[in-house]
């Protein structure tokens, strides 16, 4: 790990514990997962970055478990297309919170970017390398979702 990955850690890691120091919930509706677009399975034909629609839930990647959770929950989701359309979304003023995946560096420009907006953030896993078939720890996420969300009955 370089110098840079590990401040970007470090940076993810104090933004998260302030944000669960400062722990308000929120509705359902006015929550986010907002996940990059190379968590979708490289070679799928489906173009999710148009449509989250378009995804066949084929269970190739972690874009079905995390619709899937979005759903179950009632939480917004959308898929990080770029920098600032990903910022524009989770700058919205109906978004009170929200769950950002993505690796570090991109988290803490995010992060950075979106103060003083409520973010936790999920770093994704890399086994084929940045920008490729990442993946995510889908307890992670939804441990991260229930932080934020107001306490309802289970769904």
């Amino acid at each position: 790990m370089t110098i840079s990955e590990t401040i970007d850690a470090k940076f993810v890691s104090l933004s998260n514990l302030v944000n669960r120091l400062r722990a308000a919930k929120h509705p359902p509706s006015s929550l986010l997962i907002l996940f990059p677009h190379c968590i979708q399975y490289s070679k799928c034909p489906q173009k999710i970055t148009l449509d989250l629609g378009e995804c066949k839930r084929c269970g190739k990647c972690k874009v079905k478990n995390l619709l899937e959770l979005s759903e179950k929950y009632g939480v917004q989701i959308a898929v990080a297309t770029g920098g600032r359309l990903a910022l524009q979304k989770v700058k919205s003023e109906e978004i009170r919170g929200v769950i950002a995946v993505a690796c570090e560096k991109e988290l803490r420009i995010g992060l950075m970017a979106a103060l003083p907006k409520a973010i936790m953030a999920v770093p994704n896993l890399r086994p084929h390398g940045y920008c490729k078939d990442t993946d995510v720890t889908m307890e992670e996420v939804e441990k991260q979702l229930l932080m934020f969300l107001e306490d309802q009955e289970n769904k």
